[in-house]
């Protein structure tokens, strides 16, 4: 299960033979199921994970009491509540497994550790932090400057595979839109 994080890793870092052996010591393989909780708000994430196969979420709960989709990790990559995981502070949103799902997960304890013995695993950490503080910047301009359509569009255009795996009204809220809207959406761009 290690080979698809070596390979994400060595496209960026170089790592010796003893660095991958790290990898796999500290980085524990787990299976979840369907619609499974993973972190729940309110609690430190005990883990960072990296998503071999599947589909995960992070959601929060509005002051409505409607669930939120604030992000939904394609893989491979990584995916927790990155804040509150570096910081070890409580969390405000939930990650769950949207399908059944095989991922790669490490605790705070051990990714310290693995960057202290590791400087090819320290700069490959630093890119992947980089990475995710970019990522959320470009989506909150998007949710503020594109249109519903344009978002859609571009959703489908970046990662088509999440319509054939992902629930439409995770992928609704994920855009900053309701169901019906999105349902809308998409029949004016199949006419």
């Amino acid at each position: 299960m290690h080979e698809q994080l070596v390979r994400l890793i060595t496209q960026k870092v170089k790592l010796s033979d003893k660095e991958r052996d790290l990898c796999v010591q500290y980085f524990e393989p787990v299976s979840y199921p369907k619609n499974q909780v993973l972190e729940e708000e309110g609690k430190v994430p005990g883990y960072l994970y990296f998503v071999i196969s599947g589909f995960v979420r992070l959601f929060h709960y509005n002051d409505k009491g409607d669930e939120i989709t604030s992000h939904i990790n394609c893989p491979p990559g990584f995916i927790t509540s990155y804040t509150n995981f570096i910081d070890q502070t409580r969390s405000e949103e939930n990650l769950e497994s949207i399908t059944e799902c095989e991922l790669l997960r490490i605790t705070k304890t051990h990714l310290d550790l693995l960057t202290q013995q590791s400087p090819a695993f320290k700069d490959f950490s630093i890119l992947v932090f980089q990475q995710s503080l970019s990522y959320n910047e470009k989506r909150s301009k998007e949710l503020a400057t594109l249109s519903a359509e344009e978002r859609y569009l571009k959703l489908i255009h970046e990662h088509p595979e999440i319509l054939h795996h992902v629930p439409m009204q995770y992928i609704a809220s994920f855009l900053g839109m309701n169901p019906k809207s999105l349902s809308r959406i998409r029949r004016q761009i199949i006419k």
